[in-house]
């Protein structure tokens, strides 16, 4: 247990992670039956305290129906056989998840074409309709 930094001044300590395990479903045969092998994984994006506020906010975005109403992260992981495998397949989602919501989109700056670029879309049009003007049937022949 300890912090597990995604990018700089953004990351979440394991101990506000709390992982349960529960009985599984699919492949394993009758230790399905018996082992409990899911891991279901809650974090409450709240109290995280090494998140910024807008981290948090774009997270229970992302998390859709994931999140709960008390702003708590419900992950389960049930793709393995083991209990380890899939402890570590819950973490790995969710600091893809914060990954994911700690991106900030480059802020483009809208421009025009310039006048040489407007004349030779300009120039190229007219080729065109030049080239299809000369496939026309004529009908003085």
């Amino acid at each position: 247990m300890g912090y597990r930094e995604i990018a700089p001044h953004i990351g979440f300590y394991e101990e506000e992670v709390t992982i349960t395990y529960i009985l599984s479903t699919g492949s394993g045969g009758q230790n399905v039956n018996k082992v409990a092998t899911a891991a279901q994984l809650r974090f409450n994006v709240h109290t995280a305290c090494a998140l910024p506020d807008r981290v948090k906010q774009k997270l229970l975005e992302i998390a859709g129906s994931r999140g709960t109403q008390n702003g708590e992260i419900v992950l389960t992981g049930r793709r393995f056989r083991t209990q380890l495998r899939n402890r570590e397949d819950i973490l790995n989602r969710l600091t893809d998840m914060i990954r994911e919501a700690s991106h900030r989109k480059a802020f483009r700056v809208p421009t025009r074409p310039g006048k040489a670029a407007r004349q030779r879309r300009l120039d190229g049009k007219s080729h065109r309709s030049g080239i299809k003007k000369n496939r026309r049937v004529r009908l003085d022949d």
